[in-house]
This record gives C-alpha cells, structure tokens and sequence, in this order.
C-alpha cells in the first residue's frame, strides 16, 4: 500500500513540475528565454511540448 501511494505522489509531482514548466513557457519574455526552457524541458526525461 505504501508503495502505491509514493507512486501517487511522485506522479502528481511530475504533473505539477510538467503544469509549471509549460506555464513558465507560455509566459516568457523573451524568444530566448523560451527557448532556454524548451531545451531544459525536453533534457528531463523525455518530455516534450
């Protein structure tokens, strides 16, 4: 049961890490920015936008 529940939790993490990194990518200033972002975000265990 404990195991269940830490794969919960680090699933919901992932999604709360994920939710943030699209909306810190909506939201960028510049170009650049967004770019530097889209590079860390797809660094990170193969996501992609």
């Amino acid at each position: 049961m404990n195991n269940i529940a830490a794969k919960l939790r680090a699933r919901r993490a992932e999604a709360r890490t994920r939710r943030a990194l699209n909306r810190a990518i909506d939201t960028a200033a510049t170009a650049t920015v967004r770019q530097e972002l889209i590079a860390i975000a797809q660094a990170r265990s193969g996501y992609m936008r």
